[in-house]
């Protein structure tokens, strides 16, 4: 059977079931252990002080990032409306001097209709009294010659 000895003069015996090993458990931990274990102690503290202050400014760090990505979405969305909104005027006026050409473009083809179709019927009218006259002309030397006939002066 093993024993240890420890200089510690308040340290227990604990043994085995069997009781063939015996260790010496101190009941107190000394003082140069007990530095030792408040140091690492504080150096865990601080460690993990550390790890949430990281933690803070990383977390801090994503929301500014996510600030930034929303400013930049909402300058990028105000940029499309304005271009959007210059486009629109844009095809308002592009729009509106088409139908100001349509209608010129309306209106002069309408007088010239109407020219043509003025011209038409002053045409058709110096053609009717055209062939009137004609007529009129050819009725009087036909009526001069019946009439000659009939008094005998020319033989028909």
């Amino acid at each position: 059977m093993a024993t240890t000895m420890t200089k510690n003069p308040q340290a227990r015996k604990a043994g085995g079931k069997d009781g063939e090993e015996m260790v010496e458990i101190p009941s107190e931990v000394p003082q140069e252990d007990r530095d030792t274990l408040n140091e690492l102690m504080s150096q865990a503290q601080t460690a993990y002080e550390s790890y949430l202050q990281a933690q803070r400014k990383v977390a801090a760090a994503y929301q500014e990032r996510q600030r930034r990505v929303e400013v930049s979405f909402k300058d990028v969305e105000e940029h499309a409306a304005k271009i959007c909104a210059v486009a629109i005027e844009k095809a308002a006026r592009v729009l509106e001097k088409a139908e100001q050409e349509a209608e010129e473009t309306y209106n002069k083809a309408k007088m010239n209709a109407t020219q043509v179709y003025q011209d038409g019927v002053n045409e058709a009218l110096r053609v009717r009294r055209e062939t009137v006259e004609q007529a009129w002309e050819e009725a009087k030397r036909t009526s001069d010659k019946i009439w000659k006939a009939f008094q005998g002066e020319i033989k028909i």
